[in-house]
């Protein structure tokens, strides 16, 4: 993280200033670290290998990503920051969910990052000053020629959006539904994410860990995470005794 703050090239969202300096300064960036695990190597993509290659592809301008919980939004959203970034063009990502309490001013002038990655627009939902400066935001996104990707627990038509025009600017590009992974995925996925980390999980015990533990991805890598630093402080394999033994 040798990168500046204000580093142009770093992912970043946005928090709103403090009162006394509202009205010079808008806005301010804040570095802040997308997860590192989110990338597209990390994404297992069973089912959802479309929405895949477009995100990677780039040549659509604009995206509309929507699926329940667990399905990866966020992940994608964040791994096409760090890809962006990569890239040497500026992402920045704005995790609606944490943001809905700020001043939806914090939306203008974002037209000139290469990339803005929307996740969580429902947070939003029937908000008249943030439906506004979404649907401008849009306007100036598709005269900049830059990129908007946005994510949603809904289609845009069951958001419940006050604003139809807003609507129907979230429709301008592809629209994908993301498909959630079956159990045999999710075994998968958590053993993708383990060998990402150098963690060798058999089969017998991905499968230990989906009877007994919460079945939704974010869960079961949080749980991995926990599995990781276990294991490297007792110099231990993955085997059902270790994790037994930990679950307990």
């Amino acid at each position: 993280m040798g990168c500046h703050n204000l580093c142009p090239h770093r992912p970043r969202i946005l928090r709103e200033m403090n009162d006394h300096m509202a009205v010079e300064h808008p806005q301010l960036p804040l570095g802040i670290g997308l997860k590192d695990t989110a990338t597209f190597d990390n994404f297992y993509p069973a089912g959802n290998e479309l929405v895949l290659q477009a995100l990677k592809k780039g040549s659509d301008r604009m995206l509309y990503l929507w699926g329940s919980v667990g399905t990866g939004k966020s992940h994608l959203l964040q791994a096409l920051c760090h890809a962006t970034a990569a890239n040497g063009h500026s992402p920045v990502y704005l995790p609606l969910q944490e943001l809905v309490s700020l001043s939806p001013a914090l939306l203008e002038g974002l037209e000139q990052q290469a990339l803005i990655a929307v996740d969580d627009i429902q947070a939003v939902a029937g908000l008249s000053q943030w439906e506004e400066g979404l649907f401008h935001l849009y306007n100036r996104v598709r005269d900049s020629g830059h990129r908007l990707v946005v994510s949603a627990s809904a289609s845009p038509a069951g958001l419940a959006l006050a604003l139809p025009d807003l609507v129907s600017r979230l429709g301008w590009g592809p629209v994908f539904q993301l498909a959630a992974l079956t159990d045999l995925d999710k075994r998968a996925a958590l053993q993708l994410r383990a060998h990402r980390r150098g963690l060798e999980m058999e089969d017998e015990v991905a499968e230990y860990l989906l009877r007994r533990c919460p079945r939704d991805m974010d869960s079961l890598f949080n749980l991995l995470n926990r599995l990781d630093q276990a294991s490297l402080a007792a110099q231990r394999r993955l085997t059902i005794p270790f994790v037994r033994q930990l679950l307990d």
